[in-house]
């Protein structure tokens, strides 16, 4: 339904514009052909490539809209306070005899008869000549685009409605409509963008060059806020750092109830200022809806959980059980025990930032040189305890 009401909305601005363009409503001449409207642009000058930064090509166009005379619509765009229609363009000017013509791919000059373009498409009025560019038109998308064509390395999917590459064909996610969006980063229209488009594991799309900067700071969706890639190393990574921390005993009794963007479902997890694990998915990439009081939580989501987060210490202190076994054979005092453990513990911490060891501030999200305050390792950057050795 959504599908059909988008059709027929394009297809009346398209008749609209259609009527308030048609040459009798025209108030100019637009027959008149200036000198420097016949000069040649170049797209290399050096190499003597006509066209102009966006395209080579050997002839110019004529704007249905204003009737100036542009190497392309992007150059047309760049300098007017309005945007060309491409499909309404019926006019052309060859650049090697100066020639004005129907739209086309070869010069109508007797005297010339040469072609302007490699690649020419009459329905967007798209002319190219460079060699490492392989172009086709999908009818479904009604554009041209870069590659060898539909069925032979891209598809069209038609939920999705967008050309994809047919590595993708039956393992992607359709999300209906999916390019007719704004790029969550920088804001340009995807459908009809000339740069690289991408699409994340989650469907959602996103400018290649955007994602490239963004996942420098974020493993999420901006869309949809769903992890990136697989963070199995990161979340055991937390695992680690949280079952070596305690949180403060007025805390013990408070449980908070989260919402897991990875799996969609909601769930308890044991209080914590900064990390909730998921019960279902075991990951972090979760968000606190509330706290609740241990005495509101089911019986059976609080012994699952406490039981997660009894995994969790063994897990991170696989020598637990058998540090304890070895301690009630020594015979040297319990005082003594603490404190050569103590002093053996400071004495390595210190040896470590000497020799600049890498921690992992889970405060700031970075990596950092520890310091030493009160007997204690601390970030260089915010001044938090919350570390873990890289």
């Amino acid at each position: 339904m959504t599908q059909g009401w988008s059709a027929t909305q394009q297809s009346r601005a398209t008749t609209n514009t259609r009527v308030t363009n048609r040459l009798e409503n025209r108030r100019r001449d637009y027959s008149h052909v200036t000198e420097i409207d016949r000069e040649p642009t170049f797209h290399d000058r050096n190499q003597g490539v006509l066209g102009c930064k966006h395209y080579q090509r050997a002839a110019k166009l004529q704007a249905h809209c204003c009737g100036k005379w542009d190497t392309c619509r992007f150059c047309h765009d760049e300098v007017s306070d309005h945007n060309i229609v491409r499909n309404l363009i019926t006019t052309m000017l060859c650049m090697y005899c100066g020639t004005v013509q129907p739209a086309g791919q070869d010069c109508i000059n007797e005297g010339c008869r040469r072609r302007v373009a490699k690649y020419y498409c009459k329905e967007c009025k798209l002319w190219d000549s460079d060699p490492r560019k392989n172009i086709y038109h999908c009818y479904d998308c009604g554009i041209c685009r870069i590659g060898k064509g539909l069925g032979i390395d891209y598809f069209h999917c038609k939920k999705c409605n967008v050309c994809m590459a047919i590595s993708l064909k039956g393992r992607h996610k359709c999300i209906e409509r999916n390019l007719e969006s704004d790029c969550p980063i920088c804001g340009e229209y995807m459908f009809t963008s000339t740069t690289t488009v991408i699409f994340m594991p989650c469907g959602h799309c996103i400018h290649y060059k955007c994602h490239q900067e963004y996942i420098q700071t974020s493993y999420q969706c901006p869309t949809c806020l769903k992890s990136l890639a697989d963070m199995t190393d990161y979340f055991r990574r937390i695992d680690q750092a949280l079952a070596q921390q305690q949180m403060p005993q007025e805390y013990s009794n408070l449980y908070n109830q989260i919402y897991c963007n990875d799996c969609e479902k909601k769930c308890f997890a044991k209080f914590h200022f900064m990390y909730h694990k998921c019960v279902n998915c075991r990951g972090y990439n979760t968000k606190v809806l509330n706290t609740a009081d241990q005495n509101l939580i089911p019986p059976e989501e609080l012994k699952q959980i406490n039981a997660l987060a009894s995994m969790l210490v063994n897990s991170a202190n696989p020598a637990a059980a058998g540090d304890t076994a070895d301690a009630s054979s020594v015979q040297e005092p319990s005082t003594s025990r603490r404190a050569s453990a103590a002093g053996r513990g400071a004495s390595r911490r210190a040896s470590m930032v000497q020799r600049g060891v890498q921690f992992w501030c889970h405060q700031c999200q970075a990596s950092t040189n520890p310091v030493m305050v009160a007997g204690s390792q601390r970030c260089g950057t915010c001044d938090s305890d919350f570390l873990e050795q890289l």
